[in-house]
């Protein structure tokens, strides 16, 4: 008879989430997120998957991002036959998402084999998983709608609460009861939001847990206000078009796409910049904005009255264009004018974004501006480091646009903003936090932190290592 928690993704890093509760030997599987990092280490990663999946008992799914549900179809593709537990939104979302990973991977292996052909080479990798795995996984979602408490097998019961990171993203407490009938309360953050984002409401509180699985990604970090990264946002647009350069922004295509638009609106009707075009190059980001709107469940009030009662649109305003044919992406590096290009991957290791930091990274005209966080070992981290040159796509390329970084926009919380959430649990109940999600400096500085505020026990799950609660 026991409780157990472990990691098989996420523990030491930032990308990967997958965090296994077991329950008398019924597993569940809290996200199936991919890695993303070194390209070897992350097809390695990937594979692993998790020790045999078709012994799971259940899946939940804590939002759509690709690092948390990334590898569900390997997982259905290996043989998991069960449910998986999300919000409406997140289900939406995930299927997008997935899709979309799908296609890039059937592009790469058409990309690497012609390219192998041409150097008479043997050509071996596969795709993890193609767009028919995507959808037989999609048949496996069921949905669950905050605040609706709902049994996932035996001895487990779920309740989801708004995690405030994008929209339908969840916080999941999850009550475990043994066969002895011992009954222990776990709360898995997911990914934290923040309070005041544009769109989407705060984070929820929770009833009272006996142990919590925290995200750490800011845990070293604090980030500048709103309205600072609306003065810089416009500050960055103002120098770049006065050197006659585009601004290019690699950004997650859910959620940060659509608070650059919406920030981006703002600035256009109060002329604080320009009326200079303002591209979304990438078809995952306009799909996903097509989503936002058939979820209002998820809109803060501001967000809502705008939407429902109001009818008017927040992603939509005249300087505002969508690039979503390959043909469209292509026209935009024959434009000489200055504009704003938002493109997705947001740690720019796929996608369009490649293309237009290859076009724009060598021009000193131009700006990289970095909003979001950039895992170890990626792209997009190597430009926010400011190495003075980059590999794309087997090029090297000097970087010699300006590089700028506003943390404002990120969807994470801060170390402050997190204890503030953890504030409204019961801490006298609360007997050990368990951090993941977190390079190593950040998940130091959290667990210092936290227990400096007087937090009983706080331990950095670490793999390999199983966690009797």
């Amino acid at each position: 008879m026991s409780i157990r928690l472990h990691s098989e993704g996420g523990a030491g890093e930032v990308t990967g989430s997958k965090h296994v509760l077991t329950v008398d030997g019924a597993r569940c599987l809290i996200d199936c997120g991919a890695f993303q990092g070194k390209r070897e280490v992350a097809e390695e990663k990937n594979r692993a998957l998790v020790p045999d999946p078709e012994s799971l008992s259940s899946v939940v799914l804590t939002h759509a991002h690709f690092d948390h549900c990334g590898m569900l179809p390997l997982l259905s593709k290996r043989g998991y036959r069960g449910n998986i537990y999300a919000t409406p939104a997140t289900r939406d979302l995930a299927g997008v998402v997935m899709m979309d990973s799908a296609s890039i991977q059937a592009r790469d292996a058409e990309y690497l084999s012609k390219q192998a052909a041409k150097k008479g080479e043997r050509f071996t990798w596969k795709p993890l998983y193609d767009e028919d795995d995507v959808v037989k996984t999609m048949g496996q979602f069921v949905t669950v709608s905050y605040e609706r408490p709902l049994p996932i097998g035996d001895g487990m019961r779920i309740e989801l609460f708004d995690a405030g990171h994008i929209l339908g993203s969840a916080i999941c407490r999850m009550l475990a009861r043994d066969r002895s009938g011992r009954e222990v309360a776990i709360g898995f953050t997911g990914d934290l939001g923040r309070k005041g984002k544009p769109i989407i409401r705060d984070p929820s509180p929770i009833p009272p847990v006996d142990y919590l699985v925290l995200e750490a990604t800011y845990g070293d970090r604090l980030h500048e206000s709103a309205e600072d990264a609306l003065e810089r946002l416009a500050e960055v647009v103002n120098e770049t078009v006065r050197r006659g350069g585009k601004i290019i922004i690699p950004a997650f295509a859910i959620e940060r796409t659509q608070e650059l638009v919406y920030y981006f609106h703002i600035l256009s009707d109060e002329g604080r910049i320009p009326p200079i075009p303002i591209w979304v190059d990438s078809p995952m980001a306009i799909n996903a904005t097509s989503i936002f709107q058939i979820h209002p469940e998820c809109y803060d009030e501001e967000t809502h009255q705008a939407f429902v009662r109001h009818h008017e649109n927040p992603f939509g305003f005249n300087a505002l264009r969508f690039s979503s044919s390959v043909q469209d992406s292509k026209r935009l590096n024959d434009m000489k004018e200055p504009m704003v290009i938002i493109s997705a991957d947001g740690m720019c290791e796929a996608g369009r974004i490649q293309h237009h930091l290859m076009r724009y990274i060598s021009d000193e005209r131009n700006t990289i501006l970095i909003v979001g966080f950039m895992a170890e070992n990626t792209l997009g981290r190597r430009i926010r480091d400011r190495e003075p040159e980059v590999r794309i796509h087997g090029d090297f390329f000097r970087v010699k646009a300006e590089i700028a970084e506003i943390n404002a926009f990120s969807a994470h919380a801060d170390y402050e903003e997190s204890w503030d959430w953890m504030c409204s649990l019961d801490l006298e109940r609360l007997k050990k936090v368990f951090l993941v999600h977190g390079e190593p400096q950040s998940l130091t500085a959290l667990k210092t932190y936290l227990l400096g505020k007087g937090v009983k026990e706080v331990e950095i799950v670490r793999y390999g290592e199983r966690y009797d609660l």
